[in-house]
């Protein structure tokens, strides 16, 4: 194999893992929001943010003991900007769940996407 064409082959693996990075961002990011905008419920084990298409995702907040337990608590269809800002939800996300201190809500390691 030519250096030219292994030069090639690692810069568009560069690009793809960046890629990844960045949806990897994008949907932690949008989990945050929804938890935030949320509430944090009892019991959160996953927050899962599936990107669709463009910009538009599905997310769904489970709650459950395990995964055997887990159940879907709130599931949102939401459109994001470039920047990952929430600009439209179906349904809209309202306050369903008391705030509790800011270190149980920055403590979650539950806060996962999935493509």
């Amino acid at each position: 194999m030519s250096k030219a064409k292994e030069r090639e082959q690692k810069e568009q693996e560069q690009q793809k893992n960046r890629a990844e990075d960045l949806c990897e961002a994008l949907n932690a990011l949008l989990a945050e929001q929804v938890v935030h905008l949320l509430g944090k419920p009892e019991g959160l084990y996953q927050v899962q943010v599936r990107k669709l298409w463009g910009y538009y995702f599905r997310v769904n907040v489970l709650i459950g003991m395990d995964a055997a337990s887990v159940r879907v608590a709130n599931s949102y269809f939401l459109k994001a900007d470039g920047e990952g800002n929430i600009v439209e939800s179906t349904p809209a996300i309202t306050r369903q769940y008391a705030l509790r201190s800011r270190e149980a809500a920055d403590d979650s390691p539950l806060l996962q996407s999935h493509l």
